[in-house]
C-alpha cells in the first residue's frame, strides 16, 4: 500500500530500539527520509546503518537528551521542517506514588508532557505553512485504563493528552495532524525491565511472571515493534488528514472499553 509519504522527512524520538525504532524502519520503508534521536550514541549509530541498509533512504542520527533543551535545539537544528514528528520518550520509573518525591514527578512531566509540547511547538507553524503535517505522539494505554504502579506516567501522559485535544483541533484545517498512539505490552527491553521488577515484587521468578501477562492479553501474546510500527505509518499517511485528536490502543485487547 503507497501511503503517499515518499519523499517527505520524519523526526523520530528515542529511535535507537523499541517503539521507536520500529516507528522509524517503518517510515523509511515508506521512503521517508528519517531523522533518528536517543541518548546512547553507540546504539543509535547502529540502528541508522540498519535502517540505510534496509531501506536506502537518507538517515541523520543525532544522539543527545531529547529532554533537554539542549538535546531539542540539536535535533531542530538538524531538522528544523520536518514533514512529521514521532514525539517518544522512556517513561519514568514504575512503582509507589509514596516513593516519588517533587524531583520525580517534575521530570516524569517534563519528559513526558513538556517535552513532546516543545518540539510541537518548534515544528507545526511550519508544518501548517506547507499544508501538510503529521504528529504521532507515543503515550500509553495507562491514558485511557491507568495502573497503579504507573502513576507518574499516567499523569504526566493525560497531561499531554489533554493539550494535544485542544490543538489538534485547532489545526487539522491546514492538513496538520496530531494524535496519539497507546502501546499496551510490547516486546521491548522497557517492557522485559518493568516485568523483572513486578515479578519480583510479587516474589515470582521472571518467566512465570511473564507467561501470566502474557496470557492476560486476548491476543495471548505481546506486541511487536514491527506492528506498532506500522500503525504509526498509517496516522503519518497522505490518506489519514481526517484523523484528528485520536488516541489509538495498540494493545492486543488488553483494555476492554465499549465506547
Amino acid at each position: 500500500m503507497d501511503y503517499g509519504i515518499r519523499g517527505r522527512t520524519a523526526i523520530i524520538c528515542a529511535a535507537s530500539q523499541g517503539l521507536g525504532k520500529g516507528c522509524a524502519m517503518a517510515l523509511a520503508r515508506e521512503g521517508v527520509d528519517v531523522v533518528i534521536n536517543a541518548r546512547g550514541a553507540e546504539a543509535l549509530h547502529a540502528t541508522a546503518d540498519e535502517i540505510r541498509a534496509a531501506t536506502g533512504v537518507k538517515v541523520t542520527a543525532i544522539a543527545g537528551d531529547i529532554t533537554a533543551m539542549e538535546g531539542r535545539a540539536a535535533l531542530l537544528a538538524a531538522c528544523p521542517n520536518p514533514d512529521i514528528l514521532v514525539n517518544n520518550a522512556g517513561g519514568p520509573p514504575i512503582g509507589d506514588f509514596r516513593d516519588w518525591d517533587e524531583a520525580m514527578w517534575q521530570k516524569a512531566v517534563n519528559d513526558n508532557m513538556i517535552t513532546p509540547i516543545m518540539l510541537i511547538r518548534a515544528v507545526v507553524d511550519g508544518m501548517i505553512e506547507r499544508r501538510f503535517g503529521r504528529i504521532v505522539n507515543i503515550t500509553s494505554r495507562s491514558v485511557k485504563a491507568p495502573l497503579a504502579h504507573l502513576g507518574l506516567s499516567n499523569g504526566a501522559r493525560a497531561g499531554l493528552t489533554g493539550f494535544v485535544a485542544g490543538l489538534a483541533r485547532q489545526v487539522a484545517k491546514h492538513n496538520v495532524t496530531i494524535n496519539n498512539l497507546l502501546p499496551g505490552p510490547f516486546a521491548t527491553q522497557r517492557q522485559t525491565d518493568g516485568l523483572h521488577k513486578l515479578a519480583a515484587k510479587a516474589g515470582q521468578d521472571y518467566d512465570t511472571f511473564a507467561r501470566a501477562q502474557m496470557a492476560a492479553v486476548p491476543a495471548n501474546r505481546f506486541g511487536t515493534p514491527e506492528e506498532f510500527g506500522q500503525a504509526c505509518v498509517f496516522l503519518c499517511g497522505a490518506g489519514a488528514g481526517f484523523i484528528v485528536g485520536q488516541n489509538l490502543l495498540i494493545d492486543g485487547g488488553a483494555v476492554n472499553l465499549s465506547m
